[in-house]
């Protein structure tokens, strides 16, 4: 999609893959703030396309909405970004932290599976035999 001044919910809808219900949702959280046309139809800016993907992103990452929306909030509180950084960081902190228990209960998960998928192959091995003995 080519750069232009405003997008209609629809084309952001498409570019980002997601439904206009979801972007409308932010929109009803505060996360983004269209204009609106004499119409009342939404024309969002380069700067709600922009905070969209920060959001989307957010999403990706396993962050709340409630977070996404402090963390774009401190950018335009602080322009330096300093606070924006601050938070994210701590944040990511956390995030890490949560994904590396996963990790490890994925793993032990895993070792507990393969356990039973061994037993269940070396019963599976002695049925064969005593059924081929017979």
């Amino acid at each position: 999609m080519k750069k232009q001044e405003t997008y209609s919910i629809s084309q952001l809808a498409q570019e980002f893959d997601i439904s206009t219900r979801t972007i409308r949702y932010y929109e009803e959280r505060g996360l983004l703030n269209p204009e609106r046309t004499p119409g009342g139809t939404r024309r969002y800016t380069k700067g709600d396309r922009a905070r969209l993907k920060l959001i989307l992103r957010g999403k990706r990452f396993g962050f709340s909405l409630d977070e996404i929306k402090e963390m774009i909030d401190l950018f335009y509180e602080d322009r330096t970004g300093v606070k924006q950084l601050e938070r994210t960081i701590a944040y990511g902190v956390e995030k890490i932290k949560q994904v590396e228990e996963q990790i490890e209960e994925l793993m032990a998960l895993r070792d507990e599976l393969l356990s039973f998928k061994e037993d269940f192959e070396a019963r599976l091995r002695q049925l064969k035999r005593k059924e081929n003995k017979a």
